[in-house]
């Protein structure tokens, strides 16, 4: 650091002495600082290549099977015909309308799945009958194909918004259940005694000492859950089409009717995008907890 260089002044330097320190504690905040700008810009290009040639390479792989001539360019046309029309798409706004109607569904429905997921991993983990009840139904249910939940949504709730957000429930609760029983299933039987041996009993437990320690469980729970969910709803919106409302899956369905091929492709690409950056953001919040169990470093 700048302030190892100087030696300390003696008692009649008060006035230089001070503003030497307050130049040099400038200096060290100008050496962290920088020092911090490039840490942080190490970090971002580590995690920015690694996606940037992957999706390289998957434009290279697209363009060489259209060049293979294994279909017709209308029925697979190639980046450069594919991209503009994207972009197009991605500047109009019927197309972010479309979005924010997919993506208001999916948080809602999502939100609904953890309130269902959490109070049925509670009691579940909580009580052994139940466990010994439902434990087995759960992971069931978890492994059904949300599709074959449409057929019973819409004799229940016919072609509504009810339909789709049944089925998103359905898809993501069983997950994000068996997330937080893994978590307290897998809490350490010495942090449970530590627990009793300060008082902890009951709801007490719970709350201060097993569901902090389920939480990277949990968090793993709740990712896979949103990928269900996701996916369940992605199926509702071809499947289950309201009056004249606009969603992506909408919009994906009358590309495919048209034979529009570039247009149904541009749609699946943003579904794609809109799949990895809550990923990455998942990923952020199991990083912060890793970070907090000291399982990773800062």
């Amino acid at each position: 650091m700048a302030h190892e260089v100087l030696k300390k002044g003696g008692p009649g330097d008060g006035g230089p002495a001070s503003r030497r320190e307050r130049e040099l504690a400038g200096l060290d905040a100008l050496e962290l600082g920088g020092g911090t700008r490039v840490r942080l810009a190490r970090r971002a290009w580590s995690a920015a290549w690694p996606m940037a040639a992957a999706v390289l390479i998957a434009l290279a792989a697209w363009q060489a099977v259209v060049w293979s001539g294994w279909k017709d360019p209308w029925v697979l046309p190639g980046p450069r015909d594919t991209l503009p029309v994207f972009w197009d798409q991605v500047t109009s706004g019927r197309f972010w309308e479309a979005v924010a109607l997919t993506m208001r569904r999916a948080l809602v429905g999502f939100a609904l799945a953890v309130a269902a997921g959490v109070l049925t991993g509670v009691l579940v983990a909580r009580f052994r009958v139940l466990r010994r009840a439902f434990g087995s139904l759960i992971t069931g249910l978890q492994t059904m194909p949300s599709i074959a939940w449409f057929p019973l949504a819409i004799l229940l709730f016919r072609l509504s918004e009810s339909a789709i957000l049944f089925v998103v429930i359905l898809g993501a609760a069983p997950s994000i259940a068996n997330g937080l029983i893994a978590g307290v299933d897998y809490t350490p039987p010495i942090l449970l005694r530590a627990g009793r041996v300060m008082g902890l009993r009951g709801v007490l437990l719970y709350r201060h000492l097993i569901m902090p320690a389920s939480l990277p469980a949990f968090v793993a729970g709740l990712k896979q859950g949103w990928a269900f969910a996701w996916r369940s709803l992605m199926a509702g919106e071809l499947l289950v089409i309201i009056g004249d409302t606009t969603s992506l899956g909408v919009l994906l369905s009358q590309a495919r009717e048209l034979n529009n091929t570039a247009d149904m492709i541009s749609y699946m690409l943003v579904i794609l995008i809109i799949g990895i950056v809550i990923d990455q953001l998942f990923g952020i919040a199991d990083g912060a907890v890793r970070r907090r169990w000291g399982v990773d470093a800062a």
